[in-house]
C-alpha cells in the first residue's frame, strides 16, 4: 500500500482513469489519500476523510510514507482554510494558492508556509451557516468541492469539513448518516435537508437555514424557501425539489 498527499490548490478525481472521464470529486491542498492501484499514466485512490474513491494523475500524485499517512490521520484537530483563497509558501518562496477548505495544518508536512486565517472543530452551528454563506453564488459543477465550481454533496460535505465534521461524498450516502427528524419544525439551523426524485432516489442536500429558508446548489449555490414539500424557488415561484429527510448530524 502506499500513500500520498495533495500538495497542489486542487486535483480532480475522475470516475475512470482518462482525461475525459467523469469528475466525481477533487482533492484541496493538504488532503490525504491511500493509493489502492496504481497504472503507467494514472493511480486510484482512496481519500481519507469520506472514502471516495478515484483516479487522478500520476503528474499529480505526491507520495508520504506510511508514518507520514498514519501521524496525519491521528490528528484529532485539523485546520482547514476559511478564506476563499490564500497562500501558502514553498522553501524556494514561490507561492500556491489555497482554496476555502484546504487541509493547511499538514502544510508543515510539505515543507509550506501558512499566512492565513483557518478553522478547527466546532460545535457551534451557527459556524456552519457562516462558512456556507462563503460559497454564495459558487456556480455548479458536477463533481466539484470548490468555491469556483460545487455540487450539492460537495456543499454541504465541505461546510461541514472546515467546521471539523466529516460528511460522505453523495447526498445518498449523506442521507444515511445523522438522526432522522419527523417534522421540519425541529429542524435548527445547520441541520441537512434531502431531497428524491420521483422514483426515491435522493439525488439533492442542502443546509437549513432560520425561519424556513435553505442554502444549497441549483445554477449556483443560492438561497430558497423550504417546507414541508421541499425548495421553494423564489425567483421561478415554483417547487424544485421534493423532500424526502431532514438530518441532524451534530
Amino acid at each position: 500500500m502506499q500513500y500520498g498527499i495533495c500538495p497542489l490548490s486542487v486535483v480532480p478525481v475522475r470516475l475512470n482513469p482518462e482525461d475525459t472521464s467523469e469528475l466525481i470529486s477533487q482533492l484541496l491542498y493538504g488532503d490525504y489519500y491511500k493509493v489502492i492501484d496504481t497504472r503507467k499514466f494514472w493511480s486510484k485512490i482512496r481519500i481519507a476523510y469520506d472514502g471516495c474513491e478515484g483516479w487522478i494523475s500520476n503528474l499529480q500524485l505526491r507520495f508520504i510514507t506510511e508514518e507520514e499517512y498514519t501521524a496525519i490521520a491521528a490528528k484529532k484537530d485539523h485546520a482547514y482554510a476559511n478564506d476563499l483563497v490564500s497562500f501558502v509558501a514553498t522553501p524556494e518562496n514561490a507561492l500556491i494558492p489555497v482554496l476555502l477548505g484546504a487541509t493547511i495544518s499538514n502544510a508543515a508536512l510539505l515543507q509550506h508556509t501558512f499566512e492565513g486565517s483557518a478553522t478547527v472543530k466546532s460545535s457551534n452551528k451557527n459556524n456552519l451557516i457562516e462558512v456556507a454563506l462563503l460559497y454564495l453564488n459558487a456556480p455548479y459543477v458536477w463533481g466539484g468541492t470548490t468555491p469556483f465550481g460545487i455540487d450539492s454533496s460537495g456543499f454541504t460535505q465541505m461546510v461541514y469539513k472546515i467546521n471539523g465534521h466529516n460528511l460522505l461524498r453523495t447526498a445518498g450516502q449523506q442521507a444515511k448518516q445523522g438522526e432522522a427528524l419527523s417534522f421540519i419544525e425541529e429542524s435548527e439551523a445547520g441541520d441537512l435537508a434531502f431531497f428524491d426524485t420521483n422514483e426515491g432516489i435522493i439525488n439533492h442536500v442542502g443546509i437549513i437555514m432560520q425561519n424556513n429558508y435553505i442554502i444549497h446548489v441549483s445554477g449556483t449555490v443560492r438561497i430558497d424557501r423550504i417546507d414541508h414539500t421541499g425548495i421553494f424557488n423564489t425567483d421561478t415561484k415554483t417547487y424544485t425539489h421534493k423532500l424526502r429527510v431532514i438530518k441532524k448530524i451534530f
